[in-house]
């Protein structure tokens, strides 16, 4: 079975599902402080139960309540042998390492998708390092690990994930040595290590962060609890606000505009592109008359390139859309199905190694496009379909369950026309 969505004009307000990528923080550092803390506004998409599920398997007690989470620390590290099953989560897997590995431990991870494909180096290189054992498969995650990290000094090229800085600054703070991380090339997803290191101090950590060129982190401190509420997430709110500049009216709730979040940008770059986004008492939205093709370098914000890709395949003139190469190893090659997409529902667009080239149409026709089983592919097809001549065709909608499990009842619930049909209809 597939989707097919009518082209139809969305309209109305809609409530931003929370931040993910703060979400799987504060579950984190919550479980690593000895007490209780109460984290509010949580959604249960898949991603964050996998980290969820990792804490608890390091004894963490977590208590699951609709909308919100009991965390008790008092436990966690009691089991010295564990399996984490990290599902399709990269910042789960990569979180989770260097924090599995405080203490002494016997470790088994596994995964789901292409996850397995997702580069450790770094982190098999800091094993190498401390003596400490692992044996892995390539390309499926089938890991185990056993030793204990310690702290020092970690030289972690900048330009691979911001990930495993984020795992690292994590667990260095409990380890009992200090530690210095040096960046050996110029650091992406900045944004992704600002949210890591807010989110340490609000429980108590502090790391020292000279201009992201090397972090200085004082061993032996201690996680505080703390109760947390969960902002909404600005690279779900692009698919809306995209929307909005394509001449939808979707009014946003719940957004922070001062957001450490890095893919708040996507209000800067929409409105360089001609949008102007204003603030009402029913939410925040984006509006837009005419777009206008727009140079975007996609180092700092790489999840809503799909989204901002879609904006430029409707505007005038030729986008560019550079240092983007790290798409290759999401939940799909994001890189080329973006490009594959745009061109199938009738936008042209060019593949290169690191960059894409789209130039703007006045309109999208429709067609059967693949999700490629990633969650923002299939929310950008969605979107795409809002500015298309005839229906858009869908596999696999199941897949926005990772981040935005409540999607299409939102997309519906905004005028959004949706029926199943059989595969090649």
């Amino acid at each position: 079975m597939a989707l097919k969505i009518t082209p139809h004009t969305l309209s109305g307000g809609v409530k931003v599902p929370p931040s993910k990528s703060l979400a799987h923080r504060a579950i984190i550092c919550a479980a690593l402080a000895r007490g209780k803390s109460v984290i509010t506004n949580i959604e249960y998409s898949k991603d964050i139960q996998a980290t969820i599920g990792a804490m608890k398997s390091l004894g963490t007690m977590i208590f699951e309540h609709e909308d919100y989470l009991e965390i008790d620390g008092t436990t966690t590290f009691m089991k010295n042998q564990c399996e984490i099953n990290c599902f399709e989560s990269g910042s789960t897997l990569r979180f989770m390492v260097p924090i599995a590995l405080i203490c002494e431990n016997n470790l088994h991870f596994i995964g789901e998708g292409r996850l397995g494909k997702r580069p450790l180096q770094v982190y098999y290189d800091i094993f190498e390092k401390q003596g400490i054992s692992y044996l892995y498969r390539e390309n499926v995650l089938d890991l185990y690990v056993r030793g204990r990290m310690h702290g020092g000094e970690f030289a972690i090229p900048g330009d691979v994930s911001s990930q495993f800085f984020s795992g690292l600054l994590f667990a260095l703070p409990l380890m009992d040595e200090d530690s210095r991380i040096v960046v050996t090339s110029p650091m992406q997803s900045k944004g992704y290590i600002d949210l890591t290191l807010q989110m340490l101090e609000k429980f108590g950590i502090q790391i020292e962060n000279h201009d992201y060129q090397e972090f200085i982190i004082r061993g032996g401190q201690q996680y505080c609890p703390c109760d947390y509420h969960v902002e909404a997430d600005f690279s779900q709110a692009a698919f809306f606000l995209v929307a909005g500049a394509l001449h939808n009216q979707v009014d946003l709730q719940d957004l922070n505009i001062d957001s450490y979040q890095g893919d708040k940008v996507v209000i800067d770059l929409l409105q360089q592109m001609g949008c102007q986004f204003g603030r009402t008492v029913s939410g925040d939205r984006m509006i837009c008359n005419h777009l206008k093709a727009i140079h975007i370098d996609g180092s700092q914000c790489p999840d809503i390139i799909p989204i901002m890709a879609l904006a430029c395949a409707l505007s005038s003139g030729t986008s560019y859309i550079n240092n983007i190469g790290r798409l290759r190893i999401k939940e799909c090659d994001r890189l080329s199905a973006t490009v594959e997409v745009i061109n199938q529902l009738g936008g042209q667009a060019r593949e290169m190694e690191d960059a894409m080239e789209i130039y703007g149409v006045k309109k999208l026709q429709g067609g059967h496009v693949s999700s490629y089983h990633d969650h923002r592919m299939a929310m950008m097809e969605a979107i795409a379909s809002t500015v298309c001549s005839r229906p858009v065709i869908i596999d696999d909608e199941q897949c926005v369950e990772k981040s935005y499990p409540r999607f299409w009842n939102d997309f519906q619930q905004l005028g959004g026309v949706i029926d199943e049909c059989e595969l090649g209809e």
